[in-house]
């Protein structure tokens, strides 16, 4: 007889035999990942199978030798029962095969702990594993006899290791199963929009308590998520259609699919024209959003967003995520990054999942990776629910120590009483928060530009372009027209931001240059921002502390809040500060406390390298460079949609201008019929161009670049020259204020001295 290894769910697993190998069968104990939920053994549990247990007339039979059984699955019900009495879990082993017509006629079932797992290897997994294989020897061979039945013909009782108490054993893999019954209630749930969390609960009531479930939360959890994929099924043709439709409208749309359109193995992407043309303007700062897992979505729908110049969500490109390995992420975002020009963001923000971090830190390696502290504040109230069930004022305690703490030392103690209060020293999932802390919490990111107006609320909410569009009942059929009404939402409301912008002018409160000079450069939302840190420099004053020279250092306070002073760096040459608050690194708007600075030594406009271009009103103002200068493939329909969208802005502009009055009109139209002309006369002498014209061409466009490059040094060595003599005419104004208020001096005593002499 031939040992063979065992196939289950159309997976190939092999099997080591007594050898103190690693036994790769199916491990119905620790595994995290979805696996069908054992359906094997629970699914085929045949009538047959009942009534050979039924034959045996007691539920709580021990097993023994020469014990006979009616099928070969009627014995492993039997055996894993039998397992779920004692507080162990089983899986199939090795088993032989007969010369004659290739049937099974032998099957070992053993302790799911049975054999050790091989140390080291190529392919050896980068997490670290739980050792659950520990040698035990705990088995039950069953035989095919003559008469059709199967008897046990080898029975290991005896474990090694301690067996699991009544009350834990549903946790076992072997014994978890979500049932028929189980699943249409949890997809009654889900499609009502209750995720994981409130799902068990259902199901914990309806069973008479948590042991009765018979599955975990996880298995439930990967239920759902399998549920979601499977969703694509009949819609995703629907899906499929609009991606032609799109290609075919628009040519700056980008697409693909992992696999082919027929048969998709992962994951589908797509952005449009404008979504890449976003990217070209904000795309500073990403957030992959994949609400879904949390059950927010009923499909897996996952964007790609930022923020535009009005702080609203912009689109940089959808995913329906239908794999979610390592392998998967990485080809999404190494298209998504194809489609965006190969331009990568300073900062991207994800949820925690282990599988992202890896594909980011491989796609990203440059980017500022942050996880969404919505997702980690979230897992917190189910990880720690024990906690604050038993103390009611740990979780507001937590999330001031998360949020409110100004620096990394305040932090680090404040987290440390925390878990010294709550005798939480040990808590698993704390240290594995507490060892990527860099990555969530507020106060570690400042340096890093995030495109939020405040760094404590930093990314409390996720930043979801589809919020009241896409939800949990959203099915594959609909989602592409949702899609489409947020993307018509989301445009109509950065037009009328665009509108109150440029129509409606803000009400000034200070006599500042530098307040009417933001007013005319920032959009009106990221201006109110600007006004509020300018307001607040009349509370907060500057006091120098040490003169260094051209480098000095101020002490900025709030009255009243000493306590919570803040130190600006500030070059008095090159107009350059720096706050420990770190605001302007992580927003991109300067703070008060350098506001403050500026007040006190006559800096009274804002430093040109303090505006950043993606917060103005002229944020997507400028040619936007074509197809080569992108890194995208040579196609002139790339070039076109950016000579279009360059247009149609111009055109817009034009048309403003020249609706003014009925002469500005006349002038206007005649204007427009005269270039009507000269594109005709142009459109004419381009068919007639060679290919040498065409090399000529590139030789003067090359030289133009050379150009441009000379311009621009020239341009920054001035701009450094200019901020230089402003440098130095601050100074001056300075000295020649002292010198005017010592003349006065000087008079005042005088004057009193001459009516001294008089009196």
């Amino acid at each position: 007889m031939d040992l063979e290894p065992l196939n289950i769910e159309n997976e190939v697993m092999e099997f080591a035999i007594a050898s103190g190998e690693e036994d790769n069968g199916l491990d119905l104990e620790h595994n995290d990942e979805y696996e069908g939920y054992n359906g094997e053994m629970a699914e085929n549990s045949s009538s047959a199978a009942r009534d050979s247990l039924v034959l045996n007339g007691d539920p709580n039979l021990e097993p023994s030798e020469r014990m006979e059984f009616d099928s070969e699955q009627a014995a492993r019900i039997f055996y894993n029962s039998y397992a779920r009495r004692i507080g162990f879990s089983t899986r199939v082993s090795v088993y032989q095969r007969s010369r004659r017509d290739g049937s099974i006629i032998c099957r070992q079932i053993v302790c799911s702990r049975e054999g050790f797992r091989r140390e080291g290897g190529e392919n050896r997994s980068k997490r670290q594993r739980t050792v659950t294989r520990v040698g035990c020897k705990a088995q039950m061979t069953v035989k095919k006899q003559n008469s059709g039945k199967w008897a046990v013909t080898k029975l290991v009782k005896e474990h090694n290791h301690e067996l699991v108490p009544p009350d834990k054993v549903h946790c076992l893999r072997s014994h978890r199963h979500v049932s028929g019954p189980a699943r249409s209630l949890i997809d009654t749930l889900q499609a009502a929009g209750m995720g994981p969390s409130g799902v068990m609960s259902v199901l914990i009531k309806e069973s008479g308590g948590i042991n009765n479930v018979g599955f975990t939360k996880v298995d439930c959890q990967n239920y759902m998520s399998s549920s979601r994929q499977r969703t694509l099924g009949s819609g995703g043709q629907h899906i499929f259609d609009y991606l032609k439709r799109m290609q075919e409208d628009d040519p700056g749309f980008f697409c693909a699919v992992q696999g082919d359109s027929e048969n998709p193995t992962g994951n589908i992407f797509w952005a449009d024209a404008n979504s890449r043309m976003n990217y070209q303007f904000f795309g500073d700062t990403v957030t992959f959003d994949t609400a879904y897992r949390t059950n927010r979505y009923r499909v897996p729908f996952a964007p790609f967003t930022g923020w535009n110049h009005h702080g609203q969500p912009v689109l940089f490109g959808c995913a329906l995520l239908l794999n979610e390995s390592e392998s998967s992420f990485v080809w999404l975002f190494q298209t998504w990054l194809a489609a965006m020009s190969g331009h990568h963001p300073i900062s991207i923000t994800t949820d925690q999942d282990r599988i992202i971090r890896a594909a980011v830190a491989q796609v990203f390696p440059g980017t500022r990776h942050r996880f969404c502290k919505w997702n980690v504040l979230r897992e917190a109230q189910e990880k720690l629910f024990h906690v604050n069930q038993s103390h009611l004022t740990f979780e507001s305690e937590f999330q001031r120590c998360i949020n409110l703490t100004e620096t990394i030392d305040e932090f680090e103690s404040c987290w440390e009483s925390l878990l010294q209060k709550y005798n939480l020293m040990d808590n698993e999932w704390l240290q594995s928060m507490y060892n990527v802390r860099q990555q969530w919490v507020p106060v570690y990111l400042r340096d890093t530009f995030f495109g939020e107006m405040s760094i404590t609320q930093g990314s409390d909410s996720i930043n979801s372009f589809f919020d009241g569009y896409i939800n949990a009942s959203t099915s594959i059929q609909v989602l592409i027209k949702q899609y489409e009404k947020a993307i018509a939402s989301r445009y109509e409301k950065e037009v009328k931001a665009d509108y109150d912008t440029i129509n409606t002018a803000p009400v000034l409160k200070t006599p500042s240059p530098m307040e009417k000079q933001a007013a005319n450069l920032y959009t009106r939302i990221i201006f109110t921002q600007f006004q509020e840190e300018l307001v607040e420099t009349l509370a907060n004053p500057a006091t120098i502390i040490d003169d260094g020279g051209s480098e000095a250092l101020y002490r900025v306070a709030k009255f009243g809040e000493d306590h919570k002073a803040h130190f600006i760096k500030f070059n008095v040459f090159e107009r350059k500060a720096s706050c420990s608050c770190q605001m302007f690194e992580f927003s991109g708007i300067i703070c008060r406390h350098i506001l403050a600075v500026f007040r006190v030594t006559n800096v009274l406009t804002l430093p040109s390298h303090y505006i950043l271009k993606r917060w103005t009103r002229n944020s997507k103002s400028g040619v936007i460079v074509d197809e080569h200068t992108l890194g995208l493939p040579g196609s002139s329909q790339e070039s076109l949609t950016a000579r279009y969208e360059n247009l149609r802005r111009e055109a817009i502009k034009y048309v403003e201008e020249g609706a003014a009055s009925a002469h500005i009109y006349n002038v206007a139209i005649d204007a427009l019929h005269e270039a009507a002309k000269k594109v005709y006369a142009t459109k004419e002498q381009v068919s007639g161009i060679t290919p040498s014209t065409l090399v000529k061409e590139c030789q003067l466009q090359s030289d133009s670049v050379e150009l441009d490059k000379k311009i621009e040094e020239l341009t920054a060595d001035l701009e450094n020259a200019s901020q230089r003599c402003e440098a130095y005419r601050s100074t001056l104004l300075s000295v020649l204020k002292d010198m005017e208020e010592a003349k006065l001096r000087i008079t005042v005593k005088v004057h009193n001295t001459r009516l001294n002499l008089k009196g």
